[in-house]
């Protein structure tokens, strides 16, 4: 995840320029051409202006990639672990939906566990503190594709 993260920073800054707000001038030189401020913002063309890159990084990743269908993503987790079919009485249903259905808040407990597993294996990843979740492969190929694209602009 570090090495993702400063991939991500390097892809950030290279698609970002520096610029000072309180001049509202780019600063292509690390300082601003009037005040002489090295004090600056990031810009990012039709986005915006602000401090740092996690915010570039949220931006980008949103309009690169969708979000993972948590609910969709867990109860195929689940339907992996446990039979396909459970027998109640005289219905069969699927394991999946008997559980979701029996016992719904053991259902969105063991699905927050399951997302924070996840997480901690490093399998999904948030940039926005649990708002959306991407899975590490999409953001890793997304992630070489923007190195990429860079290294061919030049």
């Amino acid at each position: 995840m570090d090495d993702c993260m400063q991939r991500l920073k390097t892809i950030a800054f290279q698609k970002t320029d520096p610029f000072c707000y309180g001049c509202y001038q780019f600063a292509p030189t690390g300082r601003c051409p009037i005040c002489g401020s090295d004090d600056l913002m990031r810009h990012l063309n039709g986005v915006g202006v602000e401090y740092g890159t996690d915010w570039v990084i949220r931006h980008l990743v949103a309009e690169s990639l969708t979000p993972v269908d948590e609910d969709a993503a867990f109860e195929e987790s689940v339907s992996q672990l446990y039979p396909e079919e459970v027998t109640i009485g005289w219905i069969t249903v699927d394991t999946a939906r008997a559980i979701r259905e029996l016992d719904p808040v053991s259902w969105d407990l063991a699905r927050s566990e399951w997302i924070d597993a996840e997480v901690s294996d490093g399998n999904l990843l948030t940039f926005d503190h649990g708002g959306a979740y991407f899975w590490q492969s999409d953001v890793q190929h997304f992630v070489e594709e923007a190195e990429n694209e860079l290294e061919a602009a030049g």
